[in-house]
């Protein structure tokens, strides 16, 4: 029996003799048969013979132990602490790894005041060299000095079930939904199988979610912790014990084509192991993933690493995101946001409420991450909180949890952010690309360049078969946006977007144009200083774009116009644009254009676009074109 009892218990190695056995032999008989129905896992026979041990003996002291480690094993903590107290209170004589277990217990029900002196206690008196439960111990105190204080200044929340077309009567949760708020995609298990479900907004309502694709969702395997791009179309989930599988989960990645999805792909032995790879999350750009692994090289036991895509479409090796983020002991279900800066995760390490809490960073200029801060009360308690997303607009946090009254045992539920936990603001622009003439939808590429740091925010292709895109942007930065198709002139415009700007959404309809004699882009993307000809560097990739349409169409030829507003000397202005439009002309020819191919010529302020009489206008009617001469 001894070698049992020191096999199944969490933490004791061994109690003095008096403790194990009981002088009363009802108490001890039921005890010797708890122990039989242990040695299976039979947990609730077990129980049933403890208490009957405890009530024929309420001193059996090891009882109350084996009834609170049975409980504290299946995450039953009011039941354990209960245990643990008696325990306690049952004999003179107390193994300081009870006060631990104990303090444990109430640290788990939100019992702070009482959980602390428990760990004072353990410190104070245990005289073992088990460097975990020391440490252990230190954070727990940590968390409870944090927690007495944080519930003294409770956040406003108030989640609202996202209904019966979203949830069921199954478990839902793990929630995504891309930057136009408009389809959300989640996990839902049926039948114990996990699988992706999908449900769109239509005139602002949720519809009734359906299996989101035959080609990702899969009879035998299990698909969940998912991240949708905010355009929604890339979806990076885990798959777990699947045939072209590298470790027990991996991280694989689906493409939207038009209506449908691709065939799954896992990514590879630079982003999965023989490890557990799980919980990915994109980048509003595509360019980093963040995701969970208990790889070796982290810092506790799971740990959010990250990895960048090169410009060759390669994943490079996963870097640990350090001390700034992990920990000694688990975080898990990174999500970054749509500003592309705030990233929230779960972690029982950081100061917090005893289990999992929500927490957020901000990276910082020097691509750090700031300090993690909790979420706060009540989004944060005792329980495990988990897999918080937050809306591309900032406003609403999305989370799954069984709060009760719900549809299910688990369902997803949206509430307001608060105003400290608000993400930086962001826009998006979405459209789609035509043909001018025919209204065809186009396959185009479509580039988004942040001109602050020379950044591509969005580098990726429409589908022919819908032409649809769309495109974040996060305040307090200009950018340049491109649309290009074969054999049609590029599209050119600018999105000047300041912090305190209104971050309306824009809706556009992209209408190119063939490549024929006569048709004209007007150049939105160069750059000169006052008064001067000068190309500025960001100019340069707007002027690649042109390199690109003449490398392609060796036939054809352009003439390249300068354009200035009505400020200032005709004369001075009329020059000015000349040189301008020759500065265009140079770069090309310095970059491998045919100088013959090429003309130039200033058209001064003869050529406005629009109304000189106010600063937008005046604006508009400084431009650079470029107008086909010849095909």
């Amino acid at each position: 029996m001894n070698k049992f009892i020191v096999s199944f218990l969490l933490i004791f190695v061994a109690l003095n003799a008096e403790a194990q056995v009981s002088t009363v032999k009802k108490a001890q008989d039921n005890f010797e048969d708890a122990q039989q129905y242990l040695r299976q896992n039979i947990y609730d026979e077990a129980i049933k013979y403890l208490d009957a041990a405890v009530k024929a003996d309420p001193k059996f002291q090891f009882a109350y132990i084996q009834l609170g480690d049975i409980y504290r094993r299946m995450k039953s903590h009011p039941k354990a602490k209960e245990n643990y107290r008696k325990a306690v209170s049952s004999a003179a004589t107390i193994d300081a790894r009870i006060y631990y277990v104990l303090g444990e217990s109430e640290l788990l029900t939100g019992d702070y005041t009482e959980a602390k002196v428990n760990f004072l206690n353990f410190q104070k008196n245990y005289a073992g060299s088990d460097t975990d439960l020391i440490s252990k111990t230190k954070k727990y105190i940590l968390d409870c000095d944090f927690a007495v204080e944080a519930i003294k200044k409770p956040t406003k929340f108030e989640p609202i079930n996202m209904g019966f077309y979203v949830n069921s009567e199954n478990r839902d949760y793990f929630p995504a939904i891309t930057a136009d708020g408009q389809t959300i995609i989640f996990t839902r298990v049926v039948d114990g199988n996990e699988d992706f479900f999908i449900s769109s907004k239509q005139n602002n309502e949720w519809q009734k979610a359906t299996s989101l694709s035959k080609v990702i969702n899969t009879v035998n395997y299990n698909e969940g912790a998912q991240s949708i791009s905010p355009d929604g179309k890339y979806l990076f989930f885990t798959g777990c014990n699947r045939p072209d599988g590298l470790g027990r989960c991996d991280i694989y990645v689906s493409h939207k084509d038009g209506n449908d999805w691709g065939k799954p792909k896992n990514l590879g032995n630079i982003i999965n192991s023989e490890h557990w790879e799980s919980q990915p999350s994109i980048s509003p750009d595509g360019g980093t993933l963040y995701f969970v692994s208990n790889r070796p090289g982290g810092i506790g036991g799971y740990d959010i690493w990250k990895s960048m895509l090169t410009e060759d479409g390669i994943w490079t090796d996963p870097v640990n995101l350090g001390p700034q983020i992990n920990t000694p002991f688990d975080e898990n279900t990174p999500f970054m946001h749509a500003d592309g800066k705030t990233l929230y995760f779960s972690s029982n390490g950081w100061p917090g409420f005893g289990d999992k809490d929500i927490f957020y960073s901000r990276l910082k200029d020097d691509s750090t991450f700031s300090t993690p801060f909790n979420m706060g009360y009540p989004i944060n308690t005792f329980n495990e909180e988990i897999g918080l997303i937050v809306t591309a607009d900032g406003t609403e946090g999305l989370f799954s949890s069984n709060l009760g009254g719900g549809f299910g045992d688990l369902d997803i539920y949206r509430f307001k952010m608060p105003d400290v936990a608000k993400p930086k603001a962001i826009t998006y622009v979405k459209g789609f690309v035509r043909d001018k003439e025919s209204k065809d939808l186009l396959e185009a590429t479509v580039l988004i360049i942040d001109l602050k740091n020379n950044h591509a925010v969005f580098n990726d292709y429409t589908s022919a078969k819908t032409g649809d895109f769309l495109a974040v942007m996060p305040l307090g930065s200009d950018y340049s946006f491109n649309v290009d198709a074969e054999g049609y002139l590029f599209n050119s415009q600018r999105f000047e977007l300041k912090e305190a700007s209104a971050s309306e959404p824009y809706e556009v309809e992209i209408l190119l144009e063939k490549i024929k004699t006569g048709n004209k882009v007007t150049m939105q993307n160069i750059f000169f200083d006052t008064n001067k000809f000068d190309l500025l560097p960001p100019s340069v990739i707007e002027l690649n774009f042109l390199i690109d349409l003449l490398n392609t169409n060796t036939g054809v030829e352009i003439e390249i116009e300068g354009h200035t507003d009505n400020v200032g000397d005709e004369k001075l202005n009329q020059k000015l644009s000349e040189n301008r439009a020759k500065a265009v002309l140079d770069f090309l020819v310095k970059n491998g254009i045919d100088k013959r191919r090429l003309t130039f010529k200033g058209y001064g302020e003869s050529n406005p676009k629009s109304d000189n009489s106010n600063e937008q206008g005046r604006k508009e009617n400084r431009r650079t074109e470029f107008k086909i001469t010849k095909t």
